[in-house]
């Protein structure tokens, strides 16, 4: 036979934006500022308010529940923000202005690898292999065509952080000096990326 605190507890809902008010002692507030940075593969990046405030943790379960798929650099957004002991974090996003973001395509080229111009529309491509320390990988279109080259700049500039062997991707790609190499790449769940031209 359950208890009655058993049975409150089946009761309890998993939202977790209730479990975040109900924490003792957390202030809400509202708070206007600009993307600092998001990057989708940690699942978390910064806003900075325009008060002065400390930088507020972005977490994409918060971002993806409101209807995003990433949040660029400079994008404008207002949210509800608690103030936790470890810090500020947003709990609600509100809205959010991509008008004023840098699209990854629009930062300036690394300077430690060659940027090729793409040749192609996105294109699913599967991981061969890619590795973080060496900074590069290959990728394939499929079965008889040539590798695709990527180097961890690209996928920097594009708000990724890695790549996992058999792990599919769409991809521009055009021909560098030795062969294929990615000009833009975004992640198989197509968070929106904006047109590049």
């Amino acid at each position: 036979m359950s208890s009655k605190d058993d049975l409150g507890r089946v009761g309890l809902s998993h939202d977790v934006e209730a479990e975040l008010r109900q924490e003792a002692g957390v202030d809400v507030f509202e708070v206007a500022g600009s993307i600092k940075w998001f990057d989708v593969a940690k699942g978390y990046g910064f806003i900075v308010p325009d008060n002065d405030l400390p930088d507020v943790l972005l977490h994409v379960t918060c971002l993806r529940r409101d209807g995003y798929q990433t949040a660029y650099e400079g994008a404008r957004v207002v949210c509800e923000v608690l103030d936790r002991p470890r810090g500020l974090q947003a709990m609600r996003i509100l809205s959010m202005d991509e008008s004023t973001a840098v699209h990854p395509s629009q930062m300036p080229p690394s300077r430690t690898h060659v940027t090729v111009t793409a040749e192609t529309g996105f294109v699913p491509v599967e991981v061969k292999w890619f590795n973080r320390v060496r900074g590069f990988g290959f990728l394939s279109e499929g079965e008889g065509a040539p590798d695709i080259f990527i180097h961890m700049e690209t996928l920097r500039r594009f708000g990724m952080t890695e790549l996992r062997p058999g792990q599919t991707v769409y991809v521009r790609w055009g021909e560098g000096p030795k062969g294929r190499m990615v000009a833009e790449i975004r992640p198989e769940s197509g968070g929106h990326i904006p047109a590049s031209h």
